[in-house]
Parts: structure tokens; sequence; C-alpha cells
């Protein structure tokens, strides 16, 4: 089906280096590069950047 080639699951990882991830789903049309979130990272107890991990 055409549901996967455009909104595929991607996983966000965390930038300060805990290993953290989540898992969503992003819009390829509308965000075609590498997706980039400030999210809440429980083991650095902070609010960090995820970038879309491939």
């Amino acid at each position: 089906m055409a549901r996967n080639e455009v909104r595929p699951v991607i996983k966000l990882r965390s930038t300060a280096g805990t290993g953290y991830t989540y898992v969503t789903r992003k819009n390829r049309r509308n965000d075609p590069d590498r997706l980039t979130l400030r999210k809440y990272d429980p083991i650095a107890r902070q609010h960090v950047l995820f970038r879309e991990d491939r």
C-alpha cells in the first residue's frame, strides 16, 4: 500500500548521547529532509534535540 511510502516509521535519537529514542511517523511530502524535534529525554532529565535516525 501507499501508506508505508508516504508516512514511514522513523526513530528519533537523542543528541545528548544517552541513546534514548522515540518512534514516530513522518510525512515525506512535508518533511523530505531529516526531522529534528525538541523533546524530553528522561535519562538526561531535560529537553534536548532529537534527530531522525535511519
